[in-house]
């Protein structure tokens, strides 16, 4: 390898996470040989064509880079050309709410004793991991290198990271180094410090975002309770850079392949030192009834929902994303045919993966279809396309135009102009209709 070129980095685990630190590393210069055991994930991003996930950019970015990138279901391969492996397996949670360690378990279990590779834990782990791996592998060269990126951003996010967390104890300082140089022409402040630290890190930041979700919908649950407008309640918070205006959306509450796991796994790993972090499970909890208040509201103005059409606007749990982990949607749907409710849904992206997740709902191809006929709707993911509707002409469609609006997204203004009645999450709340018998 001559001064020029940049050392070859192995990703082990070519999921959300590991796809998009494979794509960006070999879009910078290094030479990627990306592992996974899904032989037909490999095959597929070998041959080209769709990736099995959707993520704004990935794709140009793995097709044009595809010189520098090598998918394999070989181990073997990976060691032979890379000595930095960055490890980015799942880690569910399982049913006691710790971290599910099996696949970094045997990632680990792969290196060869006595090797020169050090392996950058990029997954997330309980504080204390690194320092369980060394103890069980007494030579390994470890280093905490947490990922920060949120999906539907994440290229952006990784290319221009706001700060790198790399974490290293005694005997693995120089591979540390070696991570820092790759990361240091992306930009972003480099936090050097312990493992221990590093894992923490990534888990008290993802608690910290879901506690202020939780916070602000408490605050708009009070909000309705006296006419405020929580929009212009976090507007004003917001200004004080003390807090900042991120995460101050009111909905309908968090999901997704971290928040949900990330706070019960710290919550649990507090109890497993012996401490109750009460905080945590407060915002837990609050996260959990959210999702309850959105069939009150319902019920509000149809009574019983038994025999009624609810349309569900959006699926994912977020926007530009196709993940249905901890959705919003699944809750939502479950709650709604626990009462009885016929349930249709339309999502722009994610209708494959809802597909096998909710079985018995009627997955429409448009959201006109979905909300054909349907008693009332509930927008659930903010896509861009459901601010563009003419709701003026699905007024006449719904059997009953009413609307709760999940994520504050559309203007009640215009909803309520074209016949809807308009229920957003702490904004003033209309009366309930009076309703027939029946």
């Amino acid at each position: 390898m001559n001064a020029n070129e940049k050392p070859p980095i192995g990703v082990v685990g070519v999921g959300w996470v590991g796809l998009v630190t494979a794509a960006c590393f070999a879009d910078v210069g290094h030479p990627v040989v990306a592992m996974d055991i899904d032989e037909a994930k490999v095959e597929t991003l070998s041959s080209g064509g769709a990736l099995p996930i959707h993520e704004p950019g990935l794709l140009d970015l793995v097709e044009r880079n595809r010189q520098r990138l090598r998918f394999t279901t070989e181990m073997t391969e990976v060691l032979e050309h890379c000595r930095l492996l960055f490890c980015c397996v799942d880690t569910p949670p399982t049913y006691s709410g710790d971290a599910d360690l099996s696949r970094v378990e045997a990632v680990v279990a792969a290196l060869p004793e006595g090797s020169e590779h050090a392996l950058v834990m990029k997954s997330t782990v309980p504080a204390g991991t690194g320092a369980a791996i060394r103890r069980s592998r007494p030579g390994l060269v470890y280093v905490s290198c947490p990922e920060f990126l949120k999906e539907g951003t994440a290229v952006k996010d990784f290319l221009e990271p706001e700060r790198v967390v790399i974490g290293a104890d005694e005997g693995s300082e120089s591979a540390a180094e070696m991570v820092a140089d790759a990361y240091r022409p992306l930009g972003g402040e480099l936090v050097m410090t312990d493992v221990a630290s590093a894992e923490m890190i990534k888990l008290a930041s993802n608690a910290f975002l879901a506690t202020k979700i939780s916070f602000i919908n408490e605050i708009a649950n009070v909000c309705e309770g006296v006419g405020a407008d929580v929009r212009e309640v976090a507007r004003g918070m917001g200004l004080d850079d003390r807090i900042g205006p991120k995460f101050l959306q009111a909905g309908i509450g968090y999901g997704g392949s971290c928040f949900p796991k990330d706070t019960q796994a710290l919550k649990q790993l507090a109890g497993n030192t012996g401490y109750h972090f009460q905080l945590l499970t407060a915002v837990i909890e609050v996260n959990e009834l959210q999702k309850r208040r959105v069939i009150s509201k319902l019920t509000k103005h149809l009574g019983s929902l038994a025999g009624k059409r609810v349309a569900l606007l959006g699926l994912a749990f977020k926007p530009n994303t196709d993940d249905m982990r901890e959705a919003s949607s699944l809750v939502l749907a479950a709650r709604l045919q626990g009462e009885g409710a016929r349930v249709a849904a339309y999502d722009p992206i994610a209708e494959a993966r809802a597909g096998e997740l909710l079985p018995n709902v009627e997955l429409a191809d448009t959201a006109v279809e979905a909300l054909e006929g349907a008693d009332a709707a509930v927008l659930v993911t903010e896509w861009p396309e459901f601010a563009e509707l003419d709701w003026e002409e699905l007024a006449g469609r719904m059997a009953t135009p009413l609307i709760v609006d999940g994520r504050n997204f559309l203007a009640p203004e215009r909803l309520r102009a074209a016949g809807f009645t308009y229920e957003g999450i702490g904004r003033a709340p209309e009366p309930a209709r009076t309703r027939t018998p029946g």
